[in-house]
């Protein structure tokens, strides 16, 4: 079995996957959506606190399958640094006390295996990649072989749902609120524009949309109940057309048989009802995860880390870096 560790963020995770089988045997995460709602976003440090109460609690709670665990995983890049701390120290003192392999793990490589957990791993295919810190189109040939062919010029999809819900005074997370809050509202109350509708740059960018909101709720406050309804469903309305047009070139240039979206922006449903009208225009086979694996979870390192355990892609516990942020994400 592989035990493994997810701090990237806001969630404490730990998952265990059977080496043979694929299967998750055990695979519990505490969320701290409660603790950081009140600040509107996520605070690294309070953050970091909580990791450092929940993950040896989880630990405790997995502690069964201890005795048969042949590596552990851990994600270490890219993420918050105070947060991906958490976690790297736990793997490094289980790798050592247990005289089992440390895997490192990709955060970004782990939500493309979301898409395989407890079934085997199937590539070629493009991968749109939406979360609350990227929004990126993937070339993905395997574990290896990973190409970026865009990405985001400012925000992240996942982080404009964030704000638009903070401006409003909705609180966090705001995808799911803003989500539920558009199946309300009228989308053609307001015209809001579509980023780089115009451009021919494949890219992604939201901080114009974002300020057009910001100048929309100013202009109509104090805010009704059915103003935010309208204000949310336009922004929704318009956030999607914008991944839409730039997939649509994406889609143009390579023709893929296989497109698949991943991240915790991966649950919600009108891009899922969107990208399924266009793959079906396009003839291709649109994959998702599980909803309960979209998010940040230790099931999708685990399975990340079943393609690294086959290579003997291990790293010294002395060795593991935490790398917040870098230029070459794979």
């Amino acid at each position: 079995m592989i035990l493994s560790i997810e701090s990237s963020c806001d969630d404490s995770a730990l998952a265990v996957t059977g080496l043979a089988d694929r299967k998750v045997l055990f695979h519990r995460k505490i969320s701290q959506e409660k603790a950081h709602a009140a600040y509107g976003g996520v605070v690294p440090e309070l953050a970091s606190r909580l990791h450092a109460v929940d993950l040896p609690r989880l630990l405790e709670e997995a502690a069964p399958f201890l005795p048969k665990i042949k590596a552990v995983a851990v994600t270490n890049a890219p993420g918050l640094s105070v947060t991906l701390l958490e976690g790297v120290a736990m793997a490094q003192a289980l790798a050592v006390a247990k005289r089992v392999p440390l895997i490192a793990i990709n955060h970004l490589k782990a939500h493309i295996y979301s898409l395989f957990i407890e079934k085997p791993a199937r590539f070629p295919m493009l991968v749109l990649l939406i979360s609350g810190g990227h929004t990126m189109v993937l070339d993905v040939k395997g574990y290896d072989d990973i190409t970026i062919l865009a990405s985001t010029i400012d925000d992240s999809f996942g982080e404009s749902f964030d704000k638009t819900a903070k401006m409003m005074g909705l609180g966090y997370p705001g995808g799911p609120i803003i989500e539920k809050l558009a199946q309300k509202g009228d989308p053609t109350r307001f015209a809001l524009p579509v980023p780089l509708k115009n451009s021919p740059r494949l890219a992604f960018s939201y901080s114009g949309l974002k300020n057009a909101v910001r100048l929309l709720v100013q202009e109509h406050a104090p805010l009704d109940e059915q103003t935010r309804c309208d204000i949310a469903a336009a922004f929704q309305k318009a956030a999607v057309a914008h991944l839409l047009h730039k997939c649509k070139k994406v889609f143009d240039t390579y023709r893929p048989a296989d497109f698949a979206i991943v991240g915790g922006a991966s649950a919600n449903l009108a891009v899922r009802e969107a990208f399924e009208k266009l793959c079906q225009t396009y003839g291709a086979t649109l994959h998702l995860a599980e909803l309960k694996y979209c998010a940040d979870n230790a099931a999708m390192v685990g399975r990340c880390a079943l393609e690294a355990y086959e290579r003997q892609d291990f790293t010294p516990p002395s060795a593991l870096r935490v790398t917040p942020r870098t230029d070459k994400i794979f």
